[in-house]
């Protein structure tokens, strides 16, 4: 039986924590910042933690 491969996509956008759950960053932060504010790229800026109910899934991707 083959080997089982990693998808791409996740593994450039997603990280694993050392507890297991699963890091992602915000959207909304590439281009066309000049309408938000301050407040709302700063918040963006920061890690987020990826959901219970999206979890298995990503793991899957991952082959975690």
């Amino acid at each position: 039986m083959p080997k089982v491969k990693t998808k791409s996509s996740a593994k450039k956008r997603f990280k694993v924590t050392g507890s297991g759950k699963i890091k992602r960053k915000h959207a909304f932060k590439n281009h066309i910042l000049t309408k938000k504010e301050t407040k709302q790229k700063r918040n963006l800026g920061h890690m987020a933690l990826v959901d219970k109910s999206d979890e298995q899934n990503i793991k899957d991707m991952l082959n975690i």
